[in-house]
């Protein structure tokens, strides 16, 4: 009798355990940004992994909070983040700091379709350590066709040519970008941007350029307000981000023309916080989402450019309108001419600084 009970409690506590590690696989949480770009996580990642594995991904839409949420998770000793979308920069601040776990690239990733190993195949200097980029997206210039009836712009010196190209101008209220555009417009190499910017000479350069400009500046502090401001009217030329002015000119039928030259690109992807709940769901999911053919699949939704070199050839068309996606990608090589990719490094070493410093400019 004693020996059944034993038995009888034993199994009863296997199957608690077991129930346990299931129900602890039946979901995990992946921290994104919201709105349409969570939409094409979804369309591309996480449905697809929910119908092959069952486990079901639960969206959060906190990535604008990503790095402050993993420092105070860490601190509580609980966390509840299995996956975060976040910033290349944010994401070196929280391998640094060891908040997230590191990635074996060519032995947590899939080859690309090519054959071709993680690191050879993702964005050139793109794997950093902790971080595996998903897309490319840039900050760039747009401006309203019915603004300019003879030239248009077409470089970052002709968004600071007031004289040429009249009109007021919608830039970002912060300091990134702006630098880099500024110097660029003053004559330095894109090569040599952040070489400049580096030193206190390259830093009032880059203001002094931004004053021949200041008094003819709208500023803007949400993604929807550039095509907002060239559909009004009230201003000219826009920064903005690629697919913002994708969304105006192709689902809204907005008569915008984007200037390529000089997008500022940037890389958006996945970490795994080390007090990750579900880590090996989590590393499962990170490995299905980065293939070759999901990262194709996410640019059906949105115009960002795939990371993986091998995802290209693969890109096809808009899921809702049918418009060829290729175009439209801040990659495609007819696009990707003259790019400043963005310094993440420089960024979080003198981004406090600047921000600092542009703010007073700002006041002035």
């Amino acid at each position: 009798m004693k020996k059944t009970l034993k038995l009888s409690t034993a199994i009863a506590l296997g199957s608690m355990v077991v129930a346990g590690a299931a129900q602890a696989a039946e979901s995990i949480t992946v921290v994104s940004w919201g709105g349409a770009y969570t939409a094409s996580q979804r369309g591309a990642y996480s449905d697809p992994y929910t119908a092959k594995t069952g486990i079901e991904v639960l969206d959060e839409d906190k990535s604008g909070n990503g790095l402050a949420g993993m420092r105070a998770q860490a601190e509580a000793g609980n966390g509840t983040w299995d996956v975060v979308d976040i910033l290349e920069g944010n994401a070196l601040t929280a391998c640094d700091e060891g908040l997230v776990e590191e990635i074996d690239y060519n032995e947590d990733l899939d080859k690309g379709a090519d054959g071709s190993f993680p690191l050879d195949d993702f964005v050139d200097g793109s794997l950093s350590g902790c971080f595996v980029p998903t897309i490319v997206y840039a900050t760039l210039f747009a401006y309203n066709n019915n603004a300019f009836s003879g030239d248009a712009p077409k470089t970052i010196a002709d968004v600071f040519d007031l004289k040429k190209f009249p009109g007021k101008r919608a830039l970002e209220k912060i300091p990134g970008a702006n630098l880099e555009w500024a110097l660029a417009a003053d004559g330095v190499p894109y090569d040599e941007i952040y070489d400049v910017l580096d030193t206190p000479e390259g830093v009032d350069r880059a203001f002094a350029k931004l004053d021949t400009i200041k008094d003819s500046v709208v500023w803007w502090d949400a993604g929807a307000q550039p095509p907002q401001l060239l559909a009004d009217g009230e201003v000219t030329i826009a920064s903005a981000y690629n697919g913002r002015i994708f969304n105006a000119q192709v689902v809204e039928n907005q008569p915008f023309t984007i200037i390529w030259d000089g997008q500022m690109f940037e890389l958006d992807g996945w970490v795994i916080p080390k007090n990750a709940p579900n880590k090996k769901a989590a590393m499962d999911y990170l490995r299905f989402s980065t293939t070759t053919q999901a990262l194709a699949d996410q640019a059906k939704y949105i115009s960002y450019g795939p990371a993986r070199k091998s995802s290209a050839p693969l890109i096809t068309t808009h899921i809702d309108t049918g418009v060829d996606m290729n175009p439209h990608m801040p990659t495609n090589p007819a696009n990707f001419k003259t790019p400043i990719k963005k310094d993440a490094g420089f960024w979080a070493d003198n981004g406090d600084d600047l921000s600092e410093r542009f703010n007073a400019w700002l006041a002035q």
